[in-house]
């Protein structure tokens, strides 16, 4: 008995079943997708280097008075010592420096993992490399602050930066990041992505309001980034004592900003001055 051909529906159906596969695979990104989404960084990525380019500038700006002072002073310390304006800030502003540590261990762990550093799967060893690499930089983190500014600034930087890494492995594991990102038929437990939300809020908003904040503030506090010293000082007929901002030393003096000439001056014979108050913050100003 010869066989029947199917009819146009059950073709139909077996047309859209065969179609049904690929159309899910096409809705799915593809690792070199995914890999580039995740090595363009968010908003911590751009923040830290605005931050980076834009607060010493204004800190060096308003601390001397303006423009004109703030490049001589540039041009006093040499480019290459641009960055110790930022390093004072951070070191002199407690709450900068763990806000900036936190923010910079998660960035600095989200990029590698988008790269492929974190190892991935569930067997031990896999595990425990990556419980090693999440713990790590948040304990060296703490312990720059700790030894820096003080054991409870450390202690707490180091579990903050902890607790936003293990936010970025629950963005992998809810789909918010990785090969799951963008696929409409992947559905974490519910708990998970209220986890991965709150960590990227919490993210968000440190990187984004809290650190522009606190540059912003220490940068308009008046303070010196560095050392102020007292020096004798000579402008060719006499020798007088002046307050310096140390830009660099030199020889058995340093190079310094002098706050009371408001030009760059070679001092010797220096002492330390305890207090960095340059002038008044500029909210009281």
């Amino acid at each position: 008995m010869p066989k029947q051909s199917p009819d146009g529906n059950q073709e139909h159906e077996d047309g859209r079943a065969g179609r049904a596969p690929h159309a899910r695979e096409a809705e799915r990104p593809s690792r070199h997708e995914i890999t580039e989404a995740d090595r363009k960084g968010g908003p911590g990525h751009t923040v830290l280097l605005a931050l980076a380019l834009a607060i010493p500038a204004v800190k060096v700006a308003y601390t001397l008075g303006g423009g004109g002072a703030a490049t001589d002073a540039l041009m006093g310390m040499g480019p290459g010592n641009w960055w110790d304006v930022l390093l004072g800030m951070v070191l002199t502003t407690p709450l900068l420096a763990c806000v900036l540590g936190v923010v910079a261990s998660r960035v600095v762990f989200a990029l590698f993992a988008a790269r492929g550093a974190v190892p991935r799967g569930d067997d031990p060893a896999a595990r425990l490399r990556r419980a090693g690499l999440t713990v790590l930089n948040p304990v060296a983190t703490g312990v720059v602050v700790a030894c820096f500014i003080g054991p409870w600034w450390g202690l707490g930087t180091a579990v903050a930066a902890y607790l936003l890494r293990r936010g970025v492995v629950i963005e992998y594991r809810t789909g918010r990041r990785g090969r799951h990102h963008h696929d409409p038929h992947f559905a974490p437990p519910g708990w998970q992505r209220r986890l991965a939300t709150g960590e990227q809020v919490v993210a968000l908003t440190l990187s984004v309001v809290v650190l522009p904040l606190l540059g912003v503030v220490s940068a308009l506090d008046g303070q010196a980034w560095t050392s102020v010293v007292r020096c004798e000082v000579s402008d060719g007929a006499r020798t007088r004592v002046a307050r310096l901002i140390e830009l660099q030393r030199q020889g058995n003096g340093v190079v310094g900003w002098n706050l009371d000439q408001g030009e760059v001056s070679n001092g010797v014979g220096c002492t330390g001055v305890e207090s960095r108050t340059v002038r008044a913050p500029w909210w009281r100003a």
